[in-house]
């Protein structure tokens, strides 16, 4: 069994701003730190270098004091009760609102110069909270890409054993059963097709499905999307296209003879999208989404897939100096406004068109579109930089200045170089 307690409180002699609530939106800490000078650092970076320091251990002391992840885990095992707890701290910058330097001075280590400093910094706590928040959200993002990667790994291997194989025909013999039975096992057929991980099964489970229920579309999308697989990691694997061009072929007849059963199946518009996609046919591809996303306009993978080729195709335009016309082509696929829930999947098109604004001369709307991405991404240098050039070629300086120092602890050298 496992509890988890979002929330743990931890005592600390810490001086709160208002001594009323314990849990205010702004906390005052004293923190010191140490640095020892080092090759190719000036007097200035060394100053900068210990002030940083003293900032993240009271970043880290307000992590502490505000919000901690307590993992409780317990199990039985031979009429004994076992738990196990561990206490997951985040060390979390940027959430400091002001820093009052109480103590500073140099001496030497080791004929080095070595600087000390002694600092109250006050820490907005309510900002501490989203960072956390924003945190472990790009913390399940990472172990999802983690998956993926596994995932890839095993379906390389599993696309060298199909290569491997003797090439000739194989004949699928199918024992007759019972007309009333058909449709049954094909559908079992097809769900535990979906669930395989292995995708020579998944394309010998399909092809049986297939063969006992002629007229159902559901065998040819899951064997389709299988190919369709087996295409990505031979691409990702570096073969030629020659290699994997004869699963191209296979899905698209698949999707084709699905729809031809079902013309408003939504899935198989979407496989012969990513066909279209792989024969890099993007005209065909849009034309198929779009038609999935007629008839369910909530069929969000479809609308994903639109939004990625549509951002792909705007970037040629770009490259061609066509702003306008880009321009079109994004606003044509991104909401107006943009829901909060879908700017994680329209990142990379967001920051698209808040370059093409910049092109067009229209600042306001690009800070505005930085802004957003800022929001779900606030670690994202291009965004960074980008906003704070903007702001300071409007002769905003105390926002240029935050963003160019939030990107330089984030180790962007172009930040230091504009910072004094």
């Amino acid at each position: 069994m496992r509890r988890i307690l979002p929330v743990l409180l931890i005592a600390a002699s810490l001086d709160v701003s208002d001594g009323t609530n314990v849990i205010a939106a702004e906390t005052s800490i004293t923190a010191e730190a140490r640095y020892v000078m080092a090759d190719g650092d000036t007097l200035a970076i060394a100053e900068e270098r210990v002030l940083q320091r003293a900032q993240r251990r009271a970043i880290e002391e307000a992590g502490i004091y505000l919000e901690s992840t307590f993992l409780d885990y317990e199990k039985a095992s031979k009429g004994e009760r076992i738990q196990t707890s561990s206490l997951q701290i985040r060390t979390l910058a940027a959430a400091i609102t002001r820093t009052e330097i109480l103590e500073s001075r140099r001496s030497f280590e080791n004929d080095r110069p070595a600087f000390f400093v002694r600092i109250r910094a006050l820490v907005n706590l309510d900002y501490l909270q989203d960072a956390i928040r924003r945190w472990q959200s790009d913390r399940q993002l990472a172990e999802h890409f983690r998956q993926l990667q596994t995932e890839n790994a095993r379906l390389k291997t599993q696309l060298q054993e199909l290569q491997a194989r003797p090439a000739g025909v194989r004949m699928l013999a199918i024992q007759p059963v019972r007309q009333n039975g058909t449709r049954e096992r094909a559908r079992a057929l097809v769900s535990n097709a979906v669930e395989s991980h292995d995708l020579r099964q998944k394309l010998d489970l399909a092809s049986e499905a297939a063969a006992l229920d002629p007229q159902s579309a559901d065998p040819l999308i899951v064997r389709g999307q299988t190919y369709l697989q087996l295409v990505s990691a031979a691409y990702s694997n570096r073969s030629k296209a020659s290699d994997y061009s004869v699963y191209i072929d296979e899905a698209r007849m698949d999707f084709d003879r699905a729809l031809l059963i079902d013309s408003k199946s939504t899935w198989a518009l979407l496989g012969k999208g990513d066909v279209n996609r792989w024969l890099e046919r993007p005209k065909q591809a849009v034309a198929a989404y779009q038609q999935a996303l007629v008839l369910n306009p909530f069929f969000d993978v479809a609308r994903h897939r639109l939004i990625m080729l549509h951002t792909t195709e705007a970037r040629k335009l770009m490259a061609s100096k066509q702003w306008s016309a880009a321009l079109n082509l994004i606003n044509s696929v991104l909401q107006q406004p943009v829901a909060e829930s879908w700017i994680p999947y329209q990142k990379e098109a967001i920051l698209v068109r808040a370059e093409l604004y910049q092109k067009l001369n229209q600042p306001a709307e690009a800070i505005d579109d930085l802004g957003l991405v800022l929001g779900v991404d606030p670690s994202n240098n291009t965004a960074l930089l980008a906003r704070a050039r903007l702001y300071r070629d409007r002769m905003q300086g105390q926002p240029a200045r935050d963003d160019f120092e939030h990107a330089f602890l984030l180790g962007s050298s172009e930040a230091c170089e504009q910072l004094p």
